[in-house]
């Protein structure tokens, strides 16, 4: 979950300034095309039923982001869709803590944990992937946050910033130098994977129709300031050509 470090990074960073300079000449004619056949990737983060209305930790309007995916889904030869996948009695639930409760905090080994409801739990409903994507050249499901003393929002790694999950050796065997974020929730697991995207080497638009929001805190505002600051570019659905 939120180490102190990122807690700080979020809280501090300088202003937006997300629209200018996104560097992609195919944008600068009006649309951004995926680059065939393959050095571009669509990451749909957690779009997962624990998020999405009715779930254990629903994402105000979260279900609005299906369409929107599906729609950009045709243009990406290389769709990556991620997952969270706690076990029972996760070290991110405020249920394991005597007298906690969600949305407060308690202090792990890497850091601060914000601690939230019982969701996504292994081999539930509530962590199955949104049946309604239609993600026909997805080849990769990466789980996170798997680990029972130990969380993670980023697609690239644990909340220990040490414990990789393989993404990014995939992407770059791949050939893959661009990545376009899309899903749940822009604030945290969006902000996290781009974030991480940007340290490894990619280049890094998040869709920002095609996310949304817990909104914890002026977490989201919060949040686009880092992903700005890191060199992150955010763009709607209809930047990409389709």
């Amino acid at each position: 979950m939120l180490s102190s470090h990122r807690r700080t990074l979020l809280k501090s960073t300088a202003a937006l300034g997300l629209l200018g300079g996104l560097g992609l000449s195919a944008f600068a004619a009006g649309k951004i095309k995926p680059v065939k056949p393959g050095n571009a990737a669509l990451i749909v983060v957690d779009v997962q039923n624990c998020f999405l209305e009715g779930g254990t930790l629903a994402v105000k309007g979260g279900t609005e982001v299906v369409p929107v995916i599906n729609q950009l889904a045709p243009a990406f030869e290389n769709i990556v869709v991620t997952q969270d996948w706690h076990t029972a009695g996760h070290a991110s639930f405020a249920s394991s803590y005597a007298g906690k409760k969600p949305f407060e905090t308690t202090k792990l080994n890497y850091g601060t944990q914000v601690l939230w409801p019982d969701h996504c739990v292994q081999g539930t409903d509530d962590a199955n992937v949104s049946k309604d994507l239609k993600l026909p050249t997805a080849q990769l499901i990466i789980r996170k946050g798997f680990h029972k003393e130990m969380d993670s929002y980023s697609a690239f790694e644990e909340a220990d910033h040490k414990t990789a999950t393989g993404l990014a050796g995939y992407l770059k065997a791949r050939g893959i130098k661009t990545v376009f974020v899309t899903g749940l929730a822009t604030d945290f697991c969006v902000a996290w994977t781009a974030m991480d995207a940007r340290k490894l080497g990619f280049e890094v638009y998040v869709v920002e129709d095609a996310t949304r929001a817990i909104d914890l805190n002026g977490s989201l505002a919060a949040a686009w300031k880092a992903m700005a600051a890191k060199g992150v570019k955010r763009i709607q659905s209809t930047d990409i050509a389709t």
